[in-house]
């Protein structure tokens, strides 16, 4: 997979700091701060995939669903290549309760990173929510086996799988 980041301009000393400082603030709990840091960010890249997936998760803490959407689109636009837009255009759409669209998402691009647990879960998940717990539990399966031993933790803790929450210990890892 081709990394996009090298064809992006890259982040000046002082952005780099400011979107640092950012993730700071959202680490400690802060995202009205994060978003004041990111602001900071000289206005040409403040549309940089980096400064926007930070943004999304700024976003995400406020519960700002459409801005999350619109965001996370921007990301496939920019950096196709990054799973993370992709992903986060579907939570977001799952969030707004347009899951069968956030599954229709993560499908068409789940070729593209066919090992990446984080697609195959969220597959899983929105699979189970639309009652297709069969596509579920594969998905799930697959998932345990690309991921690490937290997957399945979390799995077992997750409320769009609890139909599936019984047959979890025995799915492999």
């Amino acid at each position: 997979m081709e990394n996009q980041r090298t064809k992006l301009v890259p982040l000046s000393p002082s952005d780099s700091s400011h979107l640092q400082a950012a993730e700071g603030w959202l680490e400690l709990g802060n995202h009205l701060e994060a978003n004041e840091e990111l602001e900071k960010i000289s206005a040409k890249l403040r549309a940089h995939p980096d400064v926007l997936e930070l943004r999304w998760d700024i976003y995400a803490k406020a519960k700002k669903w459409e801005a999350c959407l619109d965001i996370a689109k921007a990301i496939t636009e920019l950096a196709p290549n990054r799973p993370f837009g992709w992903i986060h255009v579907s939570y977001a759409l799952h969030e707004l309760g347009r899951t069968k669209e956030a599954c229709e998402n993560l499908i068409a691009v789940a070729d593209k990173f066919p090992k990446l647990p984080t697609i195959l879960y969220n597959l899983a998940c929105y699979s189970c929510r639309l009652g297709h717990l069969e596509d579920a539990r594969k998905l799930l399966e697959k998932a345990f086996k690309y991921g690490d031993a937290e997957t399945k933790l979390m799995a077992l803790d997750d409320p769009d799988l609890e139909p599936l929450w019984k047959q979890i210990g025995d799915l492999g890892t």
